[in-house]
Parts: C-alpha cells; sequence; structure tokens
C-alpha cells in the first residue's frame, strides 16, 4: 500500500471516529508511525485462537460470538483472524475503548438515535384497547419499514433443480449440462430419496436374535456406504442442499447394535456429502481447480468402493461381522470425514478457483500434525493445483491468459486497448489492461502476486511487438508446502521478462533519445529553434483560431526545425502542430475534473472563447506502441501543460523587449515629452525583471535539476515500471514546481502576466505612430545619404531637427489625450498587487508544506527587498484581522458561558515573516 493510500485511509478513519482536522496530533504523524512499523505480520491460529478467547470472554453474549466466527470461518472469509487480532488488541487498550465510546455517543446524540429502534416502536405504540388514527398507523408503518430486516431463506430444493436452475453470472459462455443429466436421477453415486418404487414388505427385527439382526444391519450398512437405501436403515431427505445427510433406524434392533450402527453411519454421511460434491463440482461454471479436485476426490472414491467390494466378499464368506467393520473402517473414516469437511468448506464459502485453493492450503497447515491426514490434504491441493498452475505457466513464461472460468488472479480487460494511449488523456492501459483479483489469489502466492501480474505484462508487451518469447528458465511449477521453491522460480522469470522488455525500450526503441527529443521542443531546450519559430509564426499567433492554416503553421515548423539546430535530431519529423480549442487555465481545469463530478462544470463550448492562435497552440508528438506505454496521452498532456506555459512566458518576455525598442525612440524626443514615459520604463523594466526572472527559475532551476535527477534514475532502472514511476515523478515536480498544480498560485501567475500583455500592448499602440514615422524617415535617410552633398545634409539634419520638435508636439498631445500618465500608474498598481499577492502566497503554501521549493523564485524576484515592507504590512494586516476575529469569537464564548475572560498574551497568532535573503542556502 502506498503513503498516498495510507494516509488517506487515516483521515476518512479519523473522519469517521469523529477526530477534528484541528487536532494536535495529525493523520501525517500516524502515517509516519505506520509506515515506519509496516511489516509482514503473519496471524498464527495461536494467536487468533487467543484473541477469539478473549473477545467471547469480555463479550455479553460470548455463544454468539462464537457462533458467528466459527460461520465466518466456515465460509473462508479473508482477513477474519488478522481482524479478530486487531480487536483483541483494541479491547486491551482502555484509552482507546474510552475514546470509541465517547465518539458514538456524540454521535447517537446528534443524529438523535439514543435509543434502540425497538425501544423507539415500543416507546410510540399505543395502549391496548385504545383506538388509533391513520396518521399514526401511517407513522408506525413507516417506522416498522425501515428497521425491517429482509432475510433470504435458502431454497429447500435438491442439487439437481439448483444446479439447472443457477444463472451462470460469472461466464455467458460457458456451455449448459446436458438435459440428460437432470432427466436420469439414478445415474448418482448417492442415495435416491424421491424413488418411485415401493420397498417390499420389510420384516420386523423385534424378535430376532441379535446375531440375526447383526447380519440383516450388515448387509444394510454396505449398501449404505454405496449410496443405497436398506431396509432397516433409510436416509432421510436434505433439508437443505449441503445439509447433513440424515438416516432413519429401525427402533426395534438392539441396543447393543444400534450403537454399532451409529459409529459406522458418519462415514455414510460423509460419503454422501462427497459424492453430491463430486456431482455439482463436475459442473463447467465452478472452473478447473474444482474440476480437478472434484478428479482428486473422484479417485479416492473409486478407491473406497473397492475396499466396500472387498468387504462385501468377506461378509458373504462370513468372515465380517460388525466389530470388525467398525475396525476396518477406521482409516477411511479419517480419510471421508477430511473429504467432507473440505467439501462443507467449498460450499459454505461458494469458492472458485484461487479460493478453493487458499482453503485447501490452510487446511494442509493445520493437519502439520497428523502425518496422514497431511498427506492427504497435500494430495487434494497439488491436485486443485494443477490447472491454476497451468494458467500460471503460460502467463510468467508466454505472456498469455488462458482463464476460460475466470479463477485466475490476473484479469485481462478488452475494452482498455494499446491504441487509447494516444487518445483518451486519463486512459491507464498499463494499470487497467491486466489487473490483480485479490479475491482469486491464492494465500501461497500473495506475497508475489505484484510480480506475477507484472512478469506476465512484460511479455504480453513484447509479443505484441512480435517478437517470440522463450524463457529459458520455464520450469514446471508444481505446489509444496515449502513456498520458497516456486518463489524463486517466479523470481528468475521476473526478472528475465523485465529485462527482456527493458532492453527492448532502451537500445531497440531508444527511448532515451526519445525523451531528449521531447525536452528540446516541448521544455524550449532549443532556443534557437524556438526563437525563429516564433519570429516566423508571429502574425499567424495574433489571429483568430479560426482563421489559422494548420497546414501553413505545419511548413512553418518544418521550415524552422530544418533551419536550426534542431536539424540533427533523428526524430524531428515526429513533432506536430496543434490547436487546442481551450486556454491553458481551462485545460488544467479539465484534467483535474477527469473522473470527478465536477467534470461537466470545467467544460466549456470553443465558440463561448475566442481564443487567438498564441492561446490555443501546443506541440504534439507521434509516438507507436510500444514507447506509448512511457509517453502516454497522459504523460504528452503534462508536457503540452508545461510547454504552452513557457511558451507563453516567452511571448510576454518578447512584447516587453519590443516595448524596450520602442522605448529607445523617445530619446531623441524633448525632455517634455520623455518625462511621460519615465514611470512606463520604471514598469516596464520591472516586468521584463519578472518575466525573465521568472522564466529563469523553471528552465534552470526546475527543469534542469529534476532532469539531471530523471537521467541518474534512468541509469540505474531494472524494470519498466521503474522507469514509469521516474517519469511521472519527474513530470510532477516540474508541474509542482512551477506552480501548475495550485489554482491559485496559476491564477496568480495568469493575472499577472495578462497585465504585462496588456500593458504591452498599449504601449505600443501609443508609440505606433512615432515609431513608424521615425522609422520611414531612418530608411529614406540610409538610402540618400551618399548622394548628398555637405550642404543638403546640413539642411537635412535641420529639417530632422523639425520634425522631431514636431513629433514630440504630437506625442505630448496624444499622451494628453489618452491620460497616459494615470493609464501608467493603474497598471503599476495592479502589477504590483499580484506581484505582491504572488509571493505572499508562495510563502503561506511553503510555510504550511514545511518544503523551501518555491523560495527559490521568492528571493530572486525580491532580490533587493523592494517587496519586503509590502509583505511586512500584508502579514501585519493579517494577523491583525485574525486576532479580532478570535478575540470576538471568544468574548462571544464568554458571554455565553458567563465565565471571565483571560489574556491574549499566550495566543499570539503565528505569522510567517520574510526577510529577504534568508532562504539563500536552502
Amino acid at each position: 500500500m502506498s503513503e498516498f493510500k495510507i494516509h488517506h485511509h487515516i483521515s476518512e478513519l479519523m473522519t469517521l471516529l469523529g477526530v477534528k482536522s484541528s487536532h494536535p496530533i495529525g493523520p501525517e504523524l500516524y502515517a509516519e508511525k505506520l509506515l515506519k512499523c509496516r511489516t509482514p505480520y503473519i496471524t498464527t491460529q495461536m494467536s487468533s485462537s487467543n484473541a477469539k478467547w478473549q473477545i467471547a470472554k469480555s463479550t455479553e453474549t460470548p455463544i454468539e460470538f462464537s457462533t458467528l466466527y466459527d460461520e465466518l470461518k466456515g465460509k473462508n472469509v479473508r482477513d477474519l483472524d488478522p481482524l479478530v487480532f486487531l480487536l483483541s488488541k483494541l479491547h486491551e487498550e482502555e484509552e482507546t475503548k474510552q475514546f470509541l465510546a465517547t465518539n458514538a455517543l456524540e454521535k447517537l446524540e446528534k443524529t438523535g438515535m439514543t435509543s434502540l429502534p425497538h425501544s423507539k416502536v415500543t416507546s410510540q405504540l399505543p395502549a391496548p384497547g385504545t383506538k388509533m388514527t391513520e396518521e399514526e398507523l401511517s407513522e408506525i408503518k413507516d417506522i416498522l419499514l425501515k428497521q425491517a430486516v429482509v432475510v433470504e431463506t435458502p431454497p429447500a430444493d435438491f442439487l439437481v433443480k439448483v444446479v439447472r436452475e443457477k444463472p451462470l453470472t460469472r461466464n455467458t459462455n460457458i456451455p449448459q449440462q446436458p438435459d440428460w443429466v437432470f432427466k436420469r436421477p439414478y445415474l448418482t453415486l448417492d442415495f435416491v430419496t424421491d424413488s418411485d418404487f415401493p420397498q417390499e414388505n420389510v420384516e420386523s427385527l423385534k424378535n430376532k436374535s441379535p446375531f440375526y439382526q447383526e447380519h440383516a444391519v450388515l448387509e444394510d450398512l454396505l449398501l449404505c456406504m454405496r449410496g443405497i437405501e436398506g431396509k432397516y436403515i433409510l436416509p432421510r431427505p436434505l433439508k437443505e442442499t449441503y445439509a447433513v445427510r440424515e438416516f432413519l433406524i429401525d427402533q426395534s434392533m438392539d441396543v447393543s447394535v444400534k450403537e454399532l450402527v451409529n459409529g459406522i453411519l458418519p462415514l455414510c454421511s460423509n460419503y454422501s456429502t462427497v459424492v453430491l460434491f463430486i456431482k455439482e463440482k463436475s459442473a463447467f461454471e465452478y472452473g478447473l481447480v474444482n474440476h480437478a479436485l472434484s478428479h482428486a476426490m473422484e479417485t479416492l472414491i473409486r478407491d473406497y468402493l473397492v475396499m466396500v467390494a472387498q468387504l462385501e466378499r468377506e461378509m458373504k464368506l462370513g468372515n465380517l461381522t460388525l466389530q470388525k467393520l467398525r475396525f476396518y473402517l477406521q482409516p477411511t473414516m479419517r480419510v471421508l470425514e477430511i473429504l467432507a469437511s473440505v467439501a462443507n468448506s467449498i460450499n459454505r464459502g461458494k469458492c472458485i478457483g484461487g479460493a478453493v485453493l487458499s482453503l485447501l492450503h490452510e487446511k494442509t497447515a493445520s493437519m502439520i500434525g497428523d502425518r496422514k491426514s497431511s498427506e492427504l490434504c497435500l494430495y487434494l491441493t497439488q491436485s486443485a493445483c494443477v490447472p491454476y498452475m497451468e494458467i500460471l505457466e503460460k502467463w510468467i513464461y508466454r505472456g498469455i491468459i488462458t482463464d476460460p472460468y475466470s479463477e485466475f488472479l490476473v484479469e485481462e480487460n478488452e475494452t482498455i486497448n494499446k491504441e487509447k494511449l494516444q487518445e483518451d488523456y486519463n486512459d491507464a492501459y498499463w494499470e487497467k489492461h491486466y489487473t490483480v483479483f485479490q479475491e482469486r489469489i491464492p494465500v501461497f502466492l500473495e506475497q508475489v502476486a505484484d510480480k506475477i501480474l507484472n512478469t506476465g505484462k512484460y511479455l504480453n508487451v513484447v509479443r505484441q511487438c512480435g517478437r517470440d518469447v522463450n524463457c529459458p528458465f520455464a520450469e514446471e511449477l508444481v505446489y509444496t508446502v515449502k513456498e520458497r521453491r516456486y518463489y524463486d522460480q517466479i523470481e528468475r522469470a521476473y526478472s528475465y521478462a523485465s529485462q527482456l522488455l527493458l532492453t527492448l525500450l532502451m537500445e531497440e526503441k531508444q527511448l532515451l533519445a526519445r525523451l531528449k527529443s521531447i525536452k528540446h521542443y516541448f521544455l524550449l531546450d532549443k532556443g534557437d529553434f524556438i526563437v525563429q519559430f516564433m519570429d516566423m509564426t508571429e502574425i499567424e499567433m495574433r489571429q483568430h483560431i479560426d482563421d489559422i492554416l494548420p497546414s501553413r503553421l505545419e511548413s512553418l515548423l518544418e521550415l524552422a526545425l530544418r533551419t536550426s539546430t534542431a536539424n540533427v535530431d533523428p526524430f524531428k519529423d515526429d513533432l506536430r502542430v496543434e490547436l487546442l480549442p481551450f486556454d491553458l487555465t481551462s485545460h488544467l481545469l479539465q484534467i483535474i475534473a477527469i473522473d470527478s463530478k465536477r467534470e461537466k462544470d470545467y467544460k466549456k463550448d470553443p465558440t463561448d472563447i475566442r481564443l487567438s492562435g498564441l492561446e490555443s497552440f501546443s506541440f504534439d508528438y507521434v509516438v507507436k506502441w510500444p514507447l506509448s506505454l512511457v509517453l502516454s496521452r497522459k504523460a504528452l498532456t503534462r508536457y503540452q501543460i508545461l510547454f504552452r506555459h513557457l511558451f507563453y512566458c516567452k511571448h510576454v518576455e518578447r512584447q516587453l523587449c519590443n516595448v524596450w525598442i520602442g522605448n529607445k525612440q523617445m530619446k531623441l524626443y524633448s525632455p517634455a515629452s520623455s518625462r511621460f514615459y519615465t514611470a512606463a520604463f520604471a514598469l516596464r523594466q520591472r516586468m521584463l525583471n519578472f518575466v525573465q526572472n521568472f522564466e529563469y527559475y523553471m528552465m534552470f532551476e526546475v527543469i534542469e535539476p529534476n532532469w539531471h535527477t530523471f537521467q541518474q534514475n534512468m541509469a540505474k532502472v531494472t524494470n519498466v515500471d521503474d522507469v514509469l514511476a521516474y517519469h511521472t515523478d519527474f513530470q510532477e515536480s516540474c508541474l509542482e514546481e512551477c506552480m501548475l498544480t495550485s489554482t491559485e498560485l496559476l491564477r496568480i501567475v495568469h493575472k499577472l502576466l495578462v497585465v504585462c500583455i496588456t500593458f504591452s500592448n498599449y504601449v505600443q499602440r501609443v508609440s505606433q505612430t512615432t515609431m513608424v514615422e521615425s522609422e520611414v524617415e531612418r530608411l529614406r535617410d540610409s538610402t540618400l545619404q551618399y548622394t548628398k552633398t555637405n550642404r543638403q545634409r546640413k539642411e537635412e539634419q535641420q529639417k530632422k531637427k523639425t520634425a522631431i520638435k514636431v513629433l514630440a508636439e504630437h506625442v505630448d498631445q496624444v499622451l494628453a489625450d489618452e491620460n497616459f500618465e494615470q493609464t501608467i500608474q493603474t497598471f503599476d498598481s495592479n502589477f504590483s498587487q499580484y506581484l505582491v499577492k504572488l509571493l505572499d502566497k508562495i510563502m503561506d503554501e511553503n510555510t504550511k508544506t514545511y518544503e523551501h521549493k518555491l523560495f527559490n523564485i521568492l528571493y530572486r524576484l525580491d532580490f533587493n527587498g523592494f517587496y519586503t515592507e509590502k509583505l511586512a504590512a500584508l502579514s501585519a494586516e493579517r494577523a491583525l484581522k485574525e486576532h479580532s476575529m478570535r478575540a470576538e469569537s471568544s468574548s462571544h464564548g464568554l458571554a455565553l458561558s458567563g465565565s471571565q475572560p483571560t489574556s491574549f498574551t499566550s495566543q499570539r497568532p503565528e505569522t510567517a515573516t520574510y526577510v529577504p535573503g534568508q532562504y539563500r542556502d536552502k
């Protein structure tokens, strides 16, 4: 069980127990303790027996508890003994018992169920003889219906009708049994109690001698031992399908003879149970394991019938008495007792496949002290394991499942195929195409169930690549009490399969080279390529998504690839252009909503949002099988999210650089004109500093270190599961540290970037006319400069000064009309507000999680302490609000309780203050 699941289960348990989230001992501490103390503990029979005795001794109804325990034990319920052992440990903890009792009482008081349902109904019944209205009757009826418990009574029909009418719920392809099996009831080795043949006149034994009675009863016993009713011993019809067979004995029989007969009749009863089991479990729907077990039992029954025939011969020779018969049957009685016990346990638990093997394994382990019984159980278990082990051998040696009756621990989900890896984001082919069913795992294979699953999965992938799999370690798997033997065989097969698939991915399919190629494009590793591509597609990106031709973008992408250093990449032709119908924020929210109830809230119609090419643009990558196991649609979508975030930040940087180029023209104007741009110059530099440092943080402090760690891990992988885990860790670390997993941080960053883009567009729009006229003047001067004389040059310079003066007056007029200074102040205020909010949120998130990964960007953005005062003021304001809220709530509580107020000096709020440089070394 993973750490996340343990933490989740602890949180749910604390919620059910009524423990508040503000409890001083949180789920993190309990999860850490459980992870440290987690060991493969096996509950022994001695410990479970002592636990059962302790609980029964302390409960008010020990007999009912023991009966329920025996019933569940007979049904082969998994983890029954560990649960009883846990309950006994909880019983020893007085504090835990008191805590559970207190919480239970509180919950009952909250729900209004402080009284038992019976007393609740009784308290509302009227006194005898009083009349009741229709409303009172309907109310009592509703209460009784709520408290009613529907008990399904088992059918009191015979085996034939049960087998014939039983629906095939497990596999609809299982063939039906022929009709003659049910129409000819005498083709059985068991008693036929519904016979239409009348019994002949039976002479009473009342006045007969004991010798005659013994001879008559001896003949009847040998008949009953073969499933045939006698004259003086008759079988009773079964009350239930799996009930114990009972017999009627002539009451006029001598007491001594009757006692000897009663000592032998359990053998006949066990024989009836076993042959009923063999007949029923030989049907198709009960699976190969039950078929093999039935065949093993049938072999023993044949030997038993041979022994009965030998006893009949001895009887005819006059050498057999009841005492001798009972003596001869002692070993056989033990054998049939064990067979009947196994049959009853399987019938009660409705066991199939691995559950049958688990029951037989536990039976074998419990018979260690009795050599003969242990050998018998071992024979049954080995016989039943043969078909299961054949399925297991084919799976771990060839990667093929041949399981017609759904008994094997691994099941294939055919609805999830490998073609969906490149279509569906949340497709989990590797996790869900082959899954382990816990109920089908035999007890002796539980520790290696995961390795069995992975071994077959690895070989199955290799087979789907058209490779023939021949495991050099293929050996026959045979059940033994010493589990280490086949554990070693499974371990060798697992090592071979993992190495085979890993070699295929790494060497032949060049997985690492593919990952590096994806890093070049999606994580902007090739700087000249992305700059050249953005220059070529700048006009296209400004258009609406419906006006963009994808074919033109594909042509520009190919041109950028061929004319940059990306041309040396052998996998560059697999890069594609994709225009998504949603922006980055909607993209993330849709992914978060997958497999959740909020999915409909985040799905938006593309026509509702007017997206530009820049907002919808992303790269895609063509990946074929088996690389799609690692580079699935889910993994590629993570890369797309990172790319869109980095690409948009790069676009914002380019726009701010264009503003910087336009600002250079302001140097030609008069000081009166340039003074309007002073605030804009300063704001543009702050924005550029933010964007560039943010990009540097993501590229060189997040992606590159994580990529270096990922490469180190990939150098020591031993199986594909490690590859998937390391690759997922790399992507999740990049997404988390780039603030793409926190919706609050992402929204703040998005607003900051939108402010920068809006500011750039505004400044460029204001400066557009002057820039155009200056560019035309520059070009004209450069083309005619060499044809002019000195006099003409002086005249041109004079004209240029005049033009600059006119342009300066024009700029002054534009700035005055646009209210330029006030607009810039608004941009400055919004940018500062969002940036301070971002820094404060980063501090708050890292303080709560005790992780300091994001403090690098915090220090980088506030390297000179410019925002320190604002952060301190914001922290003080928040602390003051919390203090006032606590004071109001405390005073309100004191007013209600009437107690005296206490000092707040010891209850100061804990606030996080930021000091520049304090996390520089971390």
